[in-house]
C-alpha cells in the first residue's frame, strides 16, 4: 500500500484503518505504544498534535514505513510550500 498524505487528518484515518486491519483495539495499540487509550483516541480524531517520534512509533507497530521523496516535477511546481 502506498499513500500520499496531503493533510494531517489523513494520518488519523490511516492509523484507525490499520489498527482495525490488525484487529487491535485502541487499548491494545495504546499499550504497545506506552500511551493511554484516550491519547490514542485523540490521535485518531485530531492527529495535528502528533509528534514525529510518535508517528514513527505508530508506523512501526502498524507495519508501515515513512518515506519522504521528491514530488514529480509537474506536481512540485504547483504545490511547493513557501518555507
Amino acid at each position: 500500500m502506498r499513500l500520499n498524505i496531503t493533510a494531517s487528518s489523513q494520518v488519523g484515518e490511516i492509523v484507525r484503518a490499520r489498527r482495525k486491519a490488525h484487529k487491535l483495539s485502541q487499548a491494545e495499540l495504546a499499550a504497545r505504544l506506552g500511551i493511554s487509550q484516550s491519547r490514542l483516541s485523540v490521535i485518531e480524531q485530531s492527529p495535528e498534535s502528533l509528534t514525529l517520534d510518535r508517528l514513527i512509533a505508530l508506523a512501526n507497530v502498524l507495519g508501515l514505513s515513512l518515506v519522504l521523496q521528491d514530488k514529480p516535477a509537474r506536481e512540485a511546481k504547483s504545490s511547493d510550500p513557501a518555507w
